[in-house]
């Protein structure tokens, strides 16, 4: 085989060259075919090979590709623009137009800085955000996060954001409702933004279900509706980011409508073009932009591709394809059956500790003691394996380790396409109870031999 030349996530392996996909299959070189149990990265939500987004692509290609957004409008751009507005709550009605959620997210950063700065309050510069929480991997947005591990190199180089815990329903205290949990999470919002000085805060950012560095985990009732008033009380923004949960993922349009929130900045990415092409957006409230307008008349973020008509064409045309086809109400009813699926193995599985999610964006945590919440360390690498096995059995699943402090924690998502079918589901679930039963004899093997 020809030597590759090419930086892969882990240097030295040797990666299945894909083929091609069709619906919720991917297909390798050899023919071997995978469920695309995590849509990649909680990515391509419509599947593979959908006709239609490519004809979109075509046909915009035949019109023009780029434009340089300082030159030009465009068709596809305005109308992805209108759509975007139409979909979001509340009065979240300007889209910028980026490459990919991290860019979404420290656009999103920026703005929040702008505003206050347009309003003669340049000292509200700092960023508040969750631990067990990951907004990218630029330096602003991985400052912003809470992903121990993905921060731990860089860690000189990033300014101190994280303050606060997250929402951790399966690990609060002994005999704590999941109400008092949840204000109690909450409140330390406000015990840090007073701790900061609520004249330094620009603006708060969370996930409405926390993802990469948790395993779908979902907040109790009432968390976000706290969230709000805190913001609301000391002036300053919340920043929702929906790069995984936006777009129907969790079984609404927007994974914060599920607690009728409405934030002041919005990014999305993942799910806006279901893999069809590099593109995402931070929105932002007719508030925000009308003050800056009135201001200097400029955002000061940008990138050569920001809203090219290509990419805005292929997104238009993926939010078309999940309004035709009912897709957000889909993944709210074939969600909620992979959940019940997902639990029932959990009850199964001693290595299962909770079975979680939210429309189709899921999660299983894995622990040494089911009884005592107990972790394994990372060093046995549980859901590393798990994710092995069932790569082996044709089952792709999403990597979610090390939510404890990096030192422990091993989660992994399930979120098909949202296209995903009952009888596809039963098939994802067969082939991840067949990997996670070979991990537990792995283990228990290595546990007699120890």
């Amino acid at each position: 085989m020809q030597r590759s030349y090419v930086i892969k996530p882990e240097l030295g392996k040797e990666y299945p060259r894909v083929s091609h996909g069709k619906g919720i299959y991917l297909y390798d070189m050899s023919g071997k075919r995978y469920i695309d149990g995590c849509s990649g990265a909680v990515t391509a939500s419509i599947g593979h090979g959908v006709e239609e987004i490519a004809e979109a692509m075509a046909e915009q290609a035949r019109k023009v590709s780029f434009a340089y957004r300082s030159h030009f409008s465009s068709e596809a751009v305005e109308e992805l623009g209108a759509k975007l507005a139409e979909w979001a709550p509340g009065e979240l009605n300007w889209s910028f137009f980026v490459n990919s959620g991290s860019e979404a997210t420290e656009t999103a950063q920026k703005i929040a800085i702008q505003y206050w700065q347009e309003q003669g309050r340049p000292s509200k510069t700092r960023m508040i955000s969750r631990w067990m929480s990951y907004h990218g991997i630029t330096m602003g947005a991985l400052s912003m996060s809470g992903h121990v591990l993905r921060r731990k190199r860089f860690v000189p180089l990033l300014a101190d954001y994280p303050a606060i815990s997250p929402p951790y329903p399966y690990r609060r205290p002994d005999g704590m409702s999941l109400e008092q949990y949840a204000r109690l999470c909450a409140d330390e919002l406000e015990t840090a933004i007073l701790r900061v000085g609520p004249e330094q805060v620009a603006a708060f950012i969370a996930e409405p279900v926390i993802g990469a560095s948790g395993g779908a985990v979902v907040p109790p009732d009432g968390y976000f509706q706290r969230i709000r008033e805190i913001c609301d009380k000391y002036d300053v923004l919340f920043i929702a980011d929906e790069v995984m949960t936006g777009v129907g993922r969790t079984g609404e349009k927007f994974g914060i409508d599920h607690w009728g929130v409405k934030p002041d900045l919005i990014t999305l990415g993942k799910g806006m073009s279901a893999g069809y092409t590099p593109m995402a957006a931070a929105m932002a409230t007719e508030k925000i932009i009308d003050t800056i307008t009135r201001g200097s008349g400029l955002i000061m973020a940008g990138h050569t591709y920001s809203a090219n008509p290509q990419s805005a064409a292929v997104s238009l045309a993926v939010l078309r394809y999940v309004e035709a086809h009912n897709l957000v109400e889909k993944a709210a009813v074939q969600g909620a059956y992979l959940l019940r699926k997902l639990r029932e193995l959990a009850d199964e599985s001693p290595l299962i500790g909770e079975a979680r999610g939210l429309g189709l964006l899921c999660g299983l945590e894995f622990v040494k003691d089911k009884r005592t919440k107990e972790p394994f360390p990372l060093s046995r690498g549980v859901a590393a394996r798990v994710i092995s096995r069932a790569f082996e059995n044709g089952l792709l699943v999403y990597p979610a380790t090390g939510g404890l402090e990096g030192v422990a924690g091993d989660s992994v998502i399930l979120s098909p396409p949202l296209t995903i079918t009952t009888e596809e589901i039963d098939e994802l679930v067969d082939l991840l109870k067949k990997s996670v039963q070979r991990v537990q004899e792995e283990m228990r093997q290595e546990m007699q031999l120890t």
